[in-house]
């Protein structure tokens, strides 16, 4: 097999250089995790969840390009907005597969999740009101507490618990 110096006729010392900058051009999972201030775990359930991506290397280690950092500062402060995870993967999905998000990328993110984040900030005040009318009665009655089951809708659904997502 010949060598990278007798191909490049490079000396020992650049062939070295140049492997030195490849290897700063991806982190192991514990330096993203490091860098970004998550925990290994978390890393792995990004990546689980299709949020980033690493490769492998012969010995089956992950390895994320720098740009992955980017990425993970993303996803937290989406996380930190209240996104949904589903919400973050699918807007990541929209980008070119593996580009790093940009300036202009994350003005398109945060408009729609401006408007998702108006949509809960509007129920959050109406159940807000709701609440002030309800509070120090102590009833939580199944049957009759309009925060927890308005109108008697569950009736219907038979017996067991029911969440009311977006009513109210």
């Amino acid at each position: 097999m010949t060598s990278v110096r007798a191909c490049t006729g490079w000396s020992r010392r650049a062939v070295l250089a140049v492997g030195e900058v490849v290897a700063r051009a991806v982190l192991s999972v514990g330096e993203v995790a490091a860098r970004s201030g998550l925990a290994v775990s978390a890393i792995h359930f990004y990546e689980k969840q299709g949020l980033i991506r690493s490769a492998r290397t012969g010995g089956n280690q992950r390895r994320y390009p720098r740009e992955v950092l980017r990425r993970v500062a993303v996803i937290k402060v989406a996380q930190r907005l209240g996104i949904p995870l589903a919400a973050i993967r699918e807007a990541l999905g929209a980008l070119p597969r593996g580009r790093t998000p940009t300036a202009r990328d994350w003005k398109k993110l945060s408009s729609v999740w401006r408007a998702l984040l108006d949509e809960r900030i509007e129920r959050l005040t109406r159940l807000r009101g709701s609440l002030s009318d309800c509070i120090g009665c102590g009833c939580l009655s199944l049957k009759a507490c309009p925060l927890r089951n308005p109108g008697d809708e569950l009736a219907d659904e038979g017996s067991g618990p029911r969440l009311l997502v977006g009513k109210g």
